[in-house]
């Protein structure tokens, strides 16, 4: 299958009203700030847009908001990350009919699958998919990882056309070049490790704090992109407090948190998880506005 996705892909957040239900003006709003400052692909549904929280018809809901959206300018990709390789196999074949232009999928939620059971759910899922797929790969938080020589075993299916390397070690995007050299698109998962990802090899960046920042970001992929890497660099320090706010398990009420610091969404998230309070939220709160306080301009750079 011939594809090619790189740059900045946002995984959004998923507004929410008072009540919980879906915020399709607010879910809207977050998308087409990403669209204006730039980015080059949209993903639905994935860990910060807190698919665990969501049923499977809100899920497509939510892709069918981001494609309504976009209105073909970018991929709009859903995130799959089901309980069971029938539900994701499901899940492909109804977002395909949604508008789906891919999907990042992941490993079965739950069950620890090994090798050969991670293999088989991703050939499963790409046999029910008729739009091209990026495998996650985060062994951090899902406990699955998704090898080089996996993927150099998964190579053979037309399907898969790129990788979330979420693995949390920067070695690993040189390991997957050596071996596959292009065959995928290679996507770098981790914030605050996605320059050093980019200079390495990654051609895209599945970000998370560009849901409030979405600008800064783009500019950073583009400066790396022209070789400007001082320039970038000057911007991915002042960047890295905010960054490291993804890399923690509160990744989602900390970028919510974020957003509405600059004015682009609301802390409401789905119980289990509760908006920050007390000490942790003086402490996310004290990294925003310090860099909101010395934000660059990047006006030149988007």
């Amino acid at each position: 299958m011939s594809n090619t996705w790189k740059g900045v892909f946002p995984a959004v957040t998923t507004k929410f009203k008072e009540d919980f239900s879906l915020d399709y003006a607010g879910t809207q709003k977050g998308i087409e700030a990403q669209l204006k400052a730039g980015v080059h692909g949209i993903i639905t549904t994935g860990t910060l847009g807190e698919a665990s929280t969501l049923s499977y018809a809100e899920k497509q809901e939510v892709l069918r908001i981001a494609v309504e959206t976009v209105n073909g300018k970018v991929p709009v990709l859903m995130g799959v990350a089901q309980n069971t390789t029938l539900e994701a196999c499901h899940a492909v074949e109804e977002g395909q009919v949604n508008g789906a232009d891919g999907f990042m999928i992941l490993p079965a939620m739950l069950y620890a699958a090994d090798r050969r059971e991670t293999i088989t759910h991703f050939r499963e899922v790409a046999g029910a998919s008729g739009k091209p797929l990026m495998i996650y790969n985060n062994p951090v938080s899902y406990k699955v990882d998704c090898t080089v020589d996996m993927l150099e075993e998964l190579a053979d299916e037309d399907m898969f056309v790129a990788i979330k390397e979420s693995s949390d070690d920067v070695r690993r995007i040189t390991d997957i070049v050596n071996r596959l050299g292009d065959r995928y698109d290679l996507f770098t998962g981790v914030d605050n490790l996605a320059m050093e990802s980019l200079l390495m090899g990654a051609t895209g960046w599945v970000a998370g704090l560009v849901c409030a920042f979405p600008e800064e970001t783009v500019a950073i992929y583009n400066l790396i992109q022209s070789g400007r890497i001082s320039e970038a660099r000057d911007i991915y320090r002042w960047f890295k407090p905010l960054l490291d706010l993804d890399v923690n398990v509160k990744l989602v009420q900390n970028i919510k948190l974020a957003e509405v610091a600059v004015g682009l969404g609301t802390e409401t998230t789905r119980p289990p998880r509760l908006p920050l309070v007390g000490s942790e939220r003086e402490n996310v709160l004290r990294v925003i506005r310090t860099a909101l306080d010395n934000r660059p301009d990047v006006s030149d750079y988007v």
